[in-house]
């Protein structure tokens, strides 16, 4: 079920507090399969690493989403990527194993 912005950093910044690491230490992004980013694309181990994802209202929300965390919290991430279709805004925390 798609999320509202104040949902969707609400239930992220929550996740992201309750893990742990500074905020600096998290990648964001958006993505129309945020799955396979996380997982195939930035080599996330879908058990055991720390990672969320939350589907958005529209595309222009997953990008408002993105680039709170990326202005506001200085995580690791860059605003504009992504198509029309990337509805979805995702996180992780970054380790010696997973790349941008």
């Amino acid at each position: 079920m798609a999320t509202t912005r104040e949902q969707a950093i609400a239930d992220i910044r929550a996740y992201v507090e309750r893990r742990g690491g500074a905020y600096r230490a998290w990648y964001f992004g958006i993505a129309s399969d945020p799955r396979a980013r996380l997982f195939r694309d930035h080599g996330v181990a879908e058990k055991g690493d720390s990672w969320i994802y939350r589907e958005c209202e529209s595309s222009e929300v997953a990008r408002e989403v993105e680039a709170f965390f990326v202005r506001i919290f200085d995580t690791d991430g860059g605003v504009g990527g992504g198509d029309a279709t990337a509805s979805w805004v995702y996180a992780y925390l970054k380790t010696p194993r997973t790349h941008q």
